[in-house]
């Protein structure tokens, strides 16, 4: 017997409150919200997709200024952010959904539980950090603080025609081994997604914003999250940090190191993330 053919994933826009945001879309039944990271789009789900989406219905959007969505000028705190993906979800007729995100996106995550907790069966996030919350400061990630202030006139008039250049730093440096982090593929698709007229600009926005972020996120954490959460970290990137910050935030939390994983771990680990995901979201 032949196997089942793998979900068919749709290329899909919405306007919301006059946003156009693009996502992927695949499955049906108890919907599953995934959202990416920085130096990224929704693409970099989709094999997580052709999981879910055999008993779920997927919606991987692309964040505000990222990939096919609108860039406008401002609104890259991630509290905006996740009220946009609310708005998408609503406009889908979704009343309750889980959550994942990583990187920039579980920031996103993490707004969008704390904002509409009754609309969310579970969260998982994925190595990054929280700003405003604990220690946060100190996390690893922050180690190369210089990229967070790298924004402005000049900053993009040097990476301007030189994407891959800044963001290979990120999917090399952030990586446990750089020949298991981002597929050269994906880089072309990255690079020329942030290439894009207003791509950079709002990837830096998302940085500039951290100290609002920092602010709204120590208000949030003043009521901890009673949905389960899931948090997954690269041993060679963020550690137990982000563990440590779950369970400042959330009541239920589990949390698990991937061995010998740094910042990327959809792409360093697959075979040990993909099902945990899947476990997790399937419940």
């Amino acid at each position: 017997m032949s196997a089942a053919a793998p979900p068919a994933v749709d290329s899909r826009f919405a306007d919301v409150d006059g946003l156009r945001l693009h996502y992927l879309a695949a499955g049906q039944g108890e919907p599953v919200i995934l959202l990416h990271g920085y130096a990224q789009t929704s693409h970099m789900w989709r094999p997580l997709i052709a999981e879910l989406a055999k008993t779920r219905p997927v919606i991987a959007p692309d964040l505000r200024g990222f990939g096919q969505s609108a860039k406008p000028p401002s609104g890259y705190d991630k509290k905006t952010m996740a009220q946009d993906i609310h708005g998408l979800a609503a406009s889908l007729g979704l009343k309750r959904a889980t959550i994942v995100g990583h990187d920039i996106g579980l920031m996103v995550a993490y707004a969008y539980a704390a904002q509409y907790p009754a609309e969310v069966a579970r969260i998982a996030l994925l190595d990054a950090f929280l700003p405003g919350v604990g220690a946060w400061q100190t996390v690893w990630l922050l180690r190369d603080l210089w990229h967070f202030h790298f924004y402005g006139e000049v900053p993009l008039q040097l990476v301007a025609g030189r994407e891959r250049i800044y963001l290979e730093h990120f999917w090399n440096d952030f990586a446990a081994d750089r020949t298991r982090s981002v597929s050269e593929a994906d880089r072309r698709l990255y690079a020329a997604a942030y290439a894009e007229p207003g791509g950079m600009r709002a990837g830096f926005e998302v940085f500039r914003a951290f100290e609002q972020d920092a602010a709204d996120f120590a208000k949030f954490a003043a009521t901890k999250l009673k949905m389960p959460m899931l948090v997954l970290t690269g041993e060679k990137a963020s550690g137990d940090f982000l563990i440590q910050q779950g369970r400042l935030v959330a009541d239920q939390v589990e949390g698990i190191v991937i061995k010998g994983a740094g910042h990327w771990l959809m792409e360093e680990a697959p075979a040990q993330v993909i099902p945990k995901l899947v476990a997790f979201v399937t419940g």
